[in-house]
């Protein structure tokens, strides 16, 4: 099996190795670099707990090689707190009840984190489709909406 040198970084840390051809993003910040908060669920891209940040962009790391991300910036979970504080999006998932058995959890905040970014106050249909691509089978999405909401007030409380 052929191997391939990559190097990216990931959550602010240069990381290289010598990885198969078709090893998955997901499977390599999972094994290689031990960021497990990154899960994988369908492994077809569809159900969005593997998301990660690529570029600033969320991506499915379950369906994106390693080697395509040569080069890249990667958020994962692990890396979206702010030292020894959450970001505002963690915390407004752990306010807002947001989560309850949690393997959808890293995804969406990740998703989220994008999604205010680009629309510090982002109106339902953008916030719908943003959450459109994840599934979670225990909140019903309520209380992901409202915790959207909240980060979003947060995030605007710290810009003044």
């Amino acid at each position: 099996m052929s191997t391939h040198r990559i190097s990216m970084t990931v959550n602010g840390r240069t990381c290289e190795a010598d990885v198969p051809a078709r090893l998955t993003l997901a499977d390599f910040v999972r094994e290689h670099l031990d960021l497990t908060a990154t899960h994988l669920g369908c492994e077809h891209g569809v159900c969005g707990a593997c998301t990660v940040l690529v570029d600033g962009r969320a991506a499915r790391s379950c369906i994106l090689l390693a080697v395509q991300a040569e080069g890249a910036q990667i958020t994962t979970l692990e890396g979206v707190a702010r030292g020894s504080e959450l970001h505002p999006v963690q915390r407004a998932f752990w306010e807002k009840h947001g989560m309850q058995c949690g393997f959808c959890t890293p995804g969406f905040v990740l998703t989220v984190v994008e999604l205010l970014e680009r629309h510090p106050t982002p109106t339902r249909e953008q916030v719908s489709e943003a959450l459109g691509g994840h599934l979670c089978r225990c909140t019903g999405y309520v209380k992901i909406v409202e915790a959207v909401d909240e980060a979003a007030r947060l995030l605007a409380e710290e810009r003044g």
